[in-house]
């Protein structure tokens, strides 16, 4: 029976949750995901998690903050003038926007406070700084 390692291509199901057991991502109910170990597709502790396993075979892994999204980087926040924004936006907590930044590329950012002068915005991704739980199952290796 073969077993998954880097440079296969692998279709997985997983469930992915939070240690308050909330649930941030499934492939349950859709064409399970498909990616190559090793190739940087996914985070990095999520190829770990699906090396070694054989078709059908199924594990959980914890996998912290740096094996992940990283840690919560504190120069992603930041507080801007709420004039800056375009008026026409309905500022909330939660609202996603993109924004330009050095060197071209777009990011997303979300509102994560805001008054009536300024609002806080967090360029972190927005698991970051937290550990993952995955329940994974390697449905096939192509």
């Amino acid at each position: 029976m073969a077993i998954a390692k880097p440079g296969d291509t692998v279709h997985i199901h997983y469930t992915g949750t939070l240690d308050d057991g909330s649930q941030f991502d499934s492939s349950i109910g859709r064409e399970p995901l498909e990616f190559t170990l090793g190739a940087g597709q996914v985070i990095p502790g999520f190829d770990l998690a699906v090396t070694g396993l054989s078709e059908g075979e199924r594990r959980t892994v914890r996998i912290e903050p740096e094996d992940a999204y990283g840690e919560v980087n504190e120069h992603l926040i930041q507080q801007i003038e709420r004039s800056k924004l375009p008026g026409h936006i309905k500022v909330e907590k939660g609202l996603q926007l993109q924004a330009g930044r050095a060197g071209g590329s777009p990011m997303v950012v979300t509102v994560i406070d805001f008054d009536d002068d300024t609002v806080t915005l967090d360029g972190n991704h927005e698991l970051a700084g937290k550990a993952l739980t995955f329940a994974v199952e390697l449905v096939k290796i192509v």
